[in-house]
């Protein structure tokens, strides 16, 4: 096939739940040869995430994608002498236990490098394999809140907010480790040994506060909700139609709000556009927000569609589907289940030109 740059790679896959398969299903797509352990008697919660299709969850099926899998009891012998001639063909292996569960199992990086030298093994965690929160347990919103991520993102007087998306677990964890995977195998490639990846899923959401991290280590001063110019604290923001729809204004360079300010008829943004100053960037979101009330979504999506400014439509995610550079990027595509159900899935986002 065409896109299949990581063809070659064979992956053992024990992980559940998101960071893991996520990170496994961007492999397949690459693809990378995934086959997926399952356990008879401790099943994946994702399989009964609503909406069901074909039996399983939507997640399910797009999240395995690609995919073989093997049922697997790894409490009993027999299960841990196949993981042991597995490895000698697939020799990466992603898991997402906590810390301390595979050793028990006998299928930790120690025990499998003893078999096979040349294994990769990433181990995707909570909060890594080593320190004092090691075997604590965590979701996304946990890993963003103690690494900082929480204390700026929402409103001002309303404090965080729960995000869509599960940044930490997919930016953090499903991504992090992929990189870590191809890194060691370009050192595999080269020197010929493998080794143990430790993937922190908090670890890497507190290397996502990349510009407001750099900023308050650096001055010792926190950011705050709606205090920085991308969080809320200048016109960089929401704002409600007349149908209470949303506009995304983005436009921060002084030729989009020059624009903007043509399509609005204000000339008045371009006296109240210093990012600098607290008190313009108030007025300016007041009159941001009294403008864009007066016309409906759709009026302002047809006008804004002809116009360079960096305004954009809030869309939902099957008006997404149906967008123009979506669906000319081919970033939906029909998935055909085991049974023959087809439904429509989200496409690898990479895009390679072999």
């Amino acid at each position: 096939m065409a896109n299949q740059p990581l063809l070659g790679l064979k992956i053992l896959d024990f992980s559940t739940l998101l960071p893991g398969p996520y990170a496994s299903l961007m492999l397949a797509d690459m693809g990378a040869e995934v086959l997926r352990v399952e356990s008879p008697t401790r099943p994946d919660l994702v399989k009964s995430l609503p909406p069901l299709v074909d039996q399983y969850s939507a997640a399910h099926h797009y999240l395995n994608r690609g995919k073989q899998s093997i049922v697997l009891d790894l409490k009993q012998p027999e299960s841990i002498e196949k993981v042991h001639q597995l490895i000698q063909q697939y020799d990466i292996i992603i898991e997402q236990f906590r810390p301390g569960v595979m050793q028990r199992l006998g299928l930790d990086y120690e025990t499998l490098k003893a078999i096979n030298p040349r294994l990769i093994y990433c181990s995707i965690s909570s909060y890594g394999q080593t320190g004092p929160y090691r075997e604590r347990a965590g979701h996304d919103m946990n890993f963003l809140a103690i690494t900082g991520v929480a204390s700026y993102t929402g409103r001002a007087g309303a404090g965080p907010l729960p995000l869509g998306i599960q940044v930490a677990d997919i930016a953090g964890g499903s991504h992090h480790a992929i990189m870590g995977i191809l890194a060691a195998q370009i050192q595999r490639q080269r020197e010929g040994i493998g080794q143990h990846i430790d993937i922190s899923m908090t670890d890497a959401a507190l290397a996502l506060n990349g510009m407001a991290g750099a900023g308050a280590l650096a001055s010792k001063e926190d950011p705050g909700c709606e205090q920085d110019w991308l969080n809320g604290g200048s016109f960089y923001d929401y704002y409600e139609t007349q149908d209470q729809r949303y506009l995304a204004v983005g436009g921060l360079e002084p030729i989009f709000i020059q624009r903007l300010a043509e399509q609005l008829q204000e000339p008045q943004l371009l006296e109240l556009t210093d990012l600098h100053n607290v008190a313009k960037q108030h007025q300016l979101k007041q009159l941001l927000k009294q403008r864009i009330k007066e016309k409906s979504f759709d009026e302002w999506r047809a006008i804004f569609a002809q116009v360079d400014c960096c305004v954009e439509p809030v869309l939902t995610l099957n008006e997404a589907k149906n967008h123009p550079q979506i669906q000319a990027r081919r970033m939906i595509i029909q998935h055909t289940t085991e049974s023959g159900v087809s439904v429509d899935q989200i496409a690898c986002p990479i895009k390679f030109s072999h």
